[in-house]
């Protein structure tokens, strides 16, 4: 490969780039799909390897050296450039891509439109499974794209401060409820995670300028520093991974999010 891949990749570049030595494709899709149909060189992963529970909280962060063993098992090193892909809009891409990132390794990229694009526009694909290579994944976990509930609570009400809620419309209001308690973080801005993607682009995120002017229209701003939660931060990754393509130099997931948040009683609620 010649000089860094960008963030998000294109289908079209990732199709002249299948022959790469350090290249490694990890597919995010059900087993099902995986064996229906995969890009070529592709290395299935299940979504439950990259996230840990603790009842009634899920979407957290398992062991680091349990990370470093499955990262291991997939061929991943510190040479390699891992892109992500699922069938999903890229949630489940863009977990394992922060997964990544908190483990110290920040040589990846997100397939942009995942499988529909590689499919829908005529790209190969394959019903091989790959045996990936062994690898040593050496890692250097850190908490600069993690935000906690207690840091949180300290940061809120600071005016370079701020809160993406990727749920829907009806968790944020309260109305749906999947946790003890309904509503949101105080403060947050509420933008679902399906109003990034491009339906008419085989689910790839919208124009850059598209996103930058949501996100400026719900005070979202390069200038502050901003947490992404969902439920249990898968929906959320998403929205994390377009404040990272989109250059924000300060942009957090909270692991656990909502089923943490919501399933306490010392944290602050809000309702509309």
């Amino acid at each position: 490969m010649t000089g860094e891949l960008p963030l998000l990749l294109e289908p079209e570049r990732l199709r002249d780039l299948l022959d790469e030595e350090r290249l490694v494709v990890v597919d995010l899709c059900k087993d099902t799909t995986y064996a229906q149909l995969h890009i070529p060189r592709a290395i299935h992963l299940a979504y439950s390897r990259i996230v840990a529970a603790r009842h009634p909280v899920y979407g957290l962060l398992p062991d680091p050296a349990a990370l470093a063993q499955t990262f291991s098992q997939l061929g991943i090193d510190k040479g390699s450039h891992v892109v992500a892909y699922d069938d999903e809009g890229g949630g489940n891409a863009s977990r394992l891509l922060w997964t990544l990132e908190t483990m110290g390794h920040r040589h990846y990229s997100l397939l942009n439109g995942g499988l529909h694009a590689w499919v829908n526009e005529g790209h190969p694909c394959s019903r091989e499974p790959t045996a990936p290579a062994s690898a040593g994944f050496s890692s250097a976990p850190g908490l600069d794209s993690v935000a906690t509930t207690e840091y949180i609570i300290e940061r809120l009400g600071e005016s370079d401060f701020a809160l993406w809620d990727a749920r829907s419309r009806n968790e944020y209001a309260g109305i749906s409820r999947f946790s003890s308690h309904p509503g949101h973080i105080p403060g947050a801005a509420n933008l679902d995670w399906l109003e990034v993607m491009d339906r008419q682009r085989n689910l790839r995120l919208k124009s850059d300028d598209a996103l930058r002017s949501q996100l400026t229209q719900l005070g979202l701003s390069p200038e502050k520093e901003i947490v992404t939660y969902c439920q249990t931060h898968h929906r959320s990754s998403l929205s994390w991974f377009v404040l990272r393509h989109l250059g924000y130099p300060r942009c957090k997931g909270y692991p656990g999010s909502w089923s943490d948040w919501g399933n306490r009683d010392d944290t602050p609620k809000a309702l509309p």
